[in-house]
């Protein structure tokens, strides 16, 4: 190869280098720009259906809410949650505790814990209609916790729901049973009717599975 060949070679590739190099590095600055305005999703706070997914079945049902159209699934609405379950009545002698666990509503609501009563006229003191059932929860007690529609809680016909927790704990043999139910499904503890929603036992076992 002569020598003005070369020489011409060394100059079409020095002059190629010079025009690419700050076309390249023009884009990569662009791209990088772009990134910082635009930055990629950030996964770890993307919803995830993994607590969803691990939430045990028995929870896993739409529950129509008091005297409403409306419905909830626990699974979806509180998984990971600690919940307490309580069979209700309107016209018991623990109807007074709707009050006291309004106040627990209250009191842990923002530390995670989820209070729901199931209306259900099993030990017939119940009212004869969700309108009435309703008024004494929402208007007589002020009942701000998730209250659903009347279900069956004992015997053959008791929910699913609870002949689960039946079966990890005791069934309700009254009104205003409690069932402290931990973020992974399992019955904690189970309270009778006597225990208050004041009462300092009932309020450590919370404590604990916050």
């Amino acid at each position: 190869m002569n020598g003005k060949l070369s020489a011409s070679i060394l100059f079409s590739a020095f002059l190629y280098s010079a025009l690419t190099v700050p076309i390249v590095w023009a884009a990569e600055q662009t791209e990088l720009t772009q990134s910082a305005q635009h930055p990629a999703a950030d996964l770890s706070s993307a919803p995830s259906s993994a607590k969803v997914s691990e939430c045990p079945g028995y929870l896993d049902y739409e529950f129509r809410k008091l005297h409403s159209s409306k419905t909830i699934n626990l699974c979806t609405e509180y998984a990971g949650k600690p919940l307490l379950i309580i069979n209700t009545a309107s016209f018991c002698g623990f109807t007074p505790q709707f009050k006291g666990l309004e106040a627990l509503h209250k009191k842990y609501d923002d530390r995670g814990l989820v209070v729901v009563g199931f209306p259900s006229d099993d030990f017939r003191q119940e009212a004869d209609g969700e309108a009435k059932t309703a008024e004494v929860c929402f208007l007589n007690y002020g009942v701000t916790f998730t209250m659903l529609a009347p279900i069956s809680v004992k015997g053959a016909n008791a929910h699913p729901l609870f002949k689960e927790l039946a079966r990890q704990s005791k069934a309700p043999r009254w009104n205003f049973n409690k069932y402290l139910v931990g973020p992974s499904g399992a019955v904690v503890k189970h309270f009778g009717s006597s225990t208050t929603p004041e009462s300092p036992i009932l309020i450590e076992s919370i404590e604990k599975v916050l």
